[in-house]
């Protein structure tokens, strides 16, 4: 994408979500690459949309905001790469919990 991250803004429940990493080391002391691993299933949330409306047209406010770290299906979202770093574009259905700090 040539736009920078921070003018993409999500429609309607949709969220931007950055993938978190998680380096796994196994108790050999082996670091198992990122290559190896499965795609993360928690992520940063970095921006969030409107939220989506109900059948009369009044607004559902979104569960989410920007900032939380959360949960969310395995083949959620739709990836895309901004400023050579990858993201998420995921509907607010497919979070499926935060994670409190």
């Amino acid at each position: 994408m040539s736009a920078p991250l921070n003018k993409i803004k999500p429609l309607f429940d949709y969220l931007l979500i950055e993938p978190l990493s998680r380096e796994t080391t196994l108790p050999s002391g082996i670091v198992i690459p990122d290559t190896a691993k499965e795609k993360p299933q928690e992520g940063k949330i970095i921006s969030i949309g409107s939220g989506k409306r109900d059948e009369k047209g009044n607004k559902i406010p979104m569960e989410v905001k920007a900032g939380d770290i959360v949960m969310y299906k395995k083949w959620g979202g739709t990836e895309i790469k901004v400023e050579g770093k990858e993201f998420l574009l995921v509907k607010e259905e497919d979070i499926l919990a935060v994670i409190e700090g």
